[in-house]
């Protein structure tokens, strides 16, 4: 057949090329393009370590977290795609939160192992309910405002209404949030969006699904089973539209059961799920917009737990991920015909019921039926993919290589891992915790651990021994010399230095901080004096970038720890609770005013503004020569030491030197630029006072 392709786009008449070979899904020809695509995919998705990374990170930081949360307190997790492992453009961070002291039950028999005196049962009844979703009875008093706001009373029964919770906690975490489904979505910064959703957790596994247990021969494991059994699920808040009492109904959640079973994957099968996920994205959904709606990442999940668990495939590898893509597009195929796509746990509920129904059903169908047509060169419409499908069709002989170990290098494994070092954050603020948080993470760390936590927890033990000294700092008055201010001096300068063995470079810059708050500012421009040279080395990771070969000479092959202390360097992070310097007291506190927990300061600007500061006591010609510096990094900086959302802290910190040398119209023009900036750090009201009060002393002078 002949091959016509335009410079612009290749012709879908590519689809007549080896259409007979194409269709014959275990021969040579898809096979090899298997190969490419997997390769593809590990480049788009990631290789099995690198997903590994991501998933190890968010698994350390949950458990460290939810062994530090009170009884009476709230736990956080992560679900959904991110929780996977997926890193896609464009995808969200799904959450979920609960209340740590309320447990729903599924019969009353199941109360005798609550103490009753400090947890909140609450009853599930299914028996009016569609099939994955109950009401939910409240049996003992809370104190908790929204679930008391919920509850509504019905057949002399008190019942929580899912539609008021879900109002009531729909902006709980993050302001300004909007109701989607069960979540409180939204965005931050116009970039990275969020779906949190308020929910109840159950220890029990529910009866409804108990023959997903019976269907468990193959896949997954038997341990995967137990874990998954044992851990129970959670009701999230949303009713059945179809049935009665939407208003009151929850929806039976099995997002952890969900995240297990994807972990219990091989690399071809969660590549095959990645495979659907950008099909969908880049292919279903842009063939109309009637139809672009109706199916969803969830659906996608849901085919390839169904492929799997049915045994569709014998080998799931990389010579076969298009096949085991086939079989899951032909399997939704059938789904959208029949208008049934039955829950993975619960069968009997079908996911479909509510929306793929009707005439915009039929559409969906036909429109996924020519893809069918078309045969597996479909995947030519999807921009991610067209180029892996359009390599082997023009070179059916190229070799390609599926090692994972190939594909990537020492230096990639390490960006991954900084990347998600970088990314967990354990908030807590008293003393009491973090001293709970450090025996915690050496009681992890003297415990069997999985290849890249000892990395992670590396990172938490930083941050714990950071907070830690400054908040023995500010118990105490340094004014005052007396035995307990000595030892609590002596203690925070060697948790300080335990963080930055623990750390990377920019954690020497925590020493530099307390040196200069306790007037040791000599001692303080030393420590910024060693990290100006390490910051100045050519082989220097920081925020993504990095001479991959100079990085490979200097660090390559060494301790993890060794390549952090000597090569890795990341923003300083401020938590807004604990004073590090007065000089931002200001800042941090309009920012907790408008719930924004951290102050993020890029490495660069805080070397300076320290440089600044120190220098301020001994030379002043040195502290203008810090200014200077610091002035030209904010002034042309463009993005490579300043990232954008962290602008406006920057150009404060600019204004706040100026002001302090008597340059008020310099300071004022610095306010105003960081103003100007994306308020990422919600300081809006300080720069503001800032800026009256120069006003102000100016027309009093």
């Amino acid at each position: 057949m002949e091959l016509k392709i335009t410079t612009s786009k290749y012709s879908i008449n590519i689809v007549h090329l080896k259409m007979e070979s194409l269709h014959q899904g275990m021969c040579e020809g898809l096979q090899h393009m298997s190969e490419s695509v997997f390769v593809g995919l590990c480049e788009i998705v990631g290789t099995s370590q690198q997903v590994a990374i991501r998933r190890e990170t968010t698994d350390i930081r949950e458990m460290v977290a939810g062994r530090l949360t009170p009884h009476d307190g709230i736990i956080g997790m992560m679900s959904g795609s991110y929780r996977e492992g997926f890193r896609l453009i464009g995808s969200d961070i799904d959450s979920m939160f609960w209340l740590n002291d309320q447990r729903v039950i599924m019969d009353m028999s199941q109360s005798e192992y609550y103490n009753t005196a400090n947890t909140i049962l609450i009853l599930s009844d299914s028996s009016e309910s569609p099939p994955g979703f109950t009401l939910l009875q409240l049996l003992t008093p809370t104190t908790d405002r929204e679930v008391q706001s919920a509850c509504v009373r019905m057949n002399n029964r008190v019942y929580i209404s899912s539609s008021i919770y879900r109002q009531l906690t729909c902006s709980k975490a993050m302001p300004n949030s909007t109701e989607h489904g069960p979540c409180g979505s939204g965005n931050i910064a116009g970039r990275l969006e969020y779906d949190n959703a308020h929910c109840f957790v159950c220890d029990f596994w529910p009866q409804s699904a108990s023959s997903w247990i019976d269907r468990c021969h193959s896949w997954p494991d038997p341990e995967v089973v137990h874990d998954i059994v044992r851990n129970g699920c959670h009701f999230v808040a949303i009713g059945h539209p179809l049935g009665p009492n939407e208003n009151l109904q929850w929806r039976f959640s099995f997002s952890l059961a969900e995240c297990k079973l994807v972990y219990s994957m091989n690399h071809s099968q969660f590549l095959i799920y990645g495979l659907l996920k950008c099909f969908l994205k880049e292919v279903i959904n842009q063939q109309s917009e009637e139809t672009n709606k109706l199916l969803c990442s969830y659906h996608m999940k849901t085919t390839v737990f169904w492929a799997i668990q049915q045994n569709t495939l014998p080998h799931w590898c990389p010579q076969n991920l298009l096949a085991g893509f086939w079989i899951c597009f032909k399997l939704l195929l059938k789904w959208v015909h029949e208008g049934v796509c039955p829950n993975f746990f619960i069968p009997q509920n079908n996911l479909f019921l509510a929306k793929v129904r009707g005439p915009t059903q039929n559409r969906l169908f036909l429109q996924l039926h020519e893809l069918y047509k078309k045969g597996i060169v479909c995947l030519l419409q999807s921009s991610s993919i067209r180029s892996y499908v359009i390599g082997v069709l023009y070179n059916p002989r190229l070799s390609i290589c599926t090692n994972e170990n190939a594909m990537r290098y020492e230096v990639d494994f390490d960006l991954e891992l900084v990347q998600q070092c970088l990314s967990i954050n354990i908030d807590i603020t008293d003393l009491p915790l973090h001293l709970q948080a450090i025996k915690i993470v050496e009681q992890l760390v003297n415990s069997p651990l999985h290849q890249y936590q000892d990395a992670i927890l590396r990172k938490l033990s930083s941050s714990f021994f950071k907070n830690t000294a400054f908040i023995l700092h500010n118990m105490y008055t340094m004014g005052v010399v007396n035995k307990h201010v000595y030892i609590a001096n002596r203690i925070s300068c060697l948790m300080l230095k335990l963080a930055a063995r623990f750390g990377c470079i920019s954690n020497m810059l925590y020493i530099a901080m307390y040196y200069y708050n306790t007037l040791r500012y000599r001692k303080a421009l030393s420590v910024i004096e060693i990290i100006k040279v390490k910051l100045a080395q050519p082989y220097l990771m920081y925020r993504g970038h990095v001479d991959r070969e100079r990085y490979t000479e200097a660090v390559g092959g060494q301790s993890w720890s060794t390549k952090m202390r000597q090569a890795v360097a990341r923003d300083i992070t401020l938590d807004n609770e604990i004073c590090y310097i007065s000089e931002l007291i200001p800042e941090q506190q309009s920012a907790l005013q408008n719930r924004h927990p951290t102050l993020h300061i890029p490495v660069f600007v805080m070397l300076h503004f320290l440089e600044f500061l120190c220098y301020r006591h001994i030379d002043t010609t040195l502290s203008q020569a810090a200014l200077d510096d610091l002035q030209v990094l904010i002034h042309h900086d463009q993005g490579l030491y300043v990232y954008d959302l962290l602008r406006d802290i920057s150009w404060e910190i600019l204004g706040i030197c100026q002001q302090i040398t008597g340059n008020l119209q310099a300071a004022i023009y610095s306010y105003q630029q960081s103003l100007t900036q994306y308020p990422y750090h919600k300081i809006q009201t300080t720069t503001q006072g800032r800026i009256q009060d120069m006003v102000q002393s100016t027309l009093l002078q």
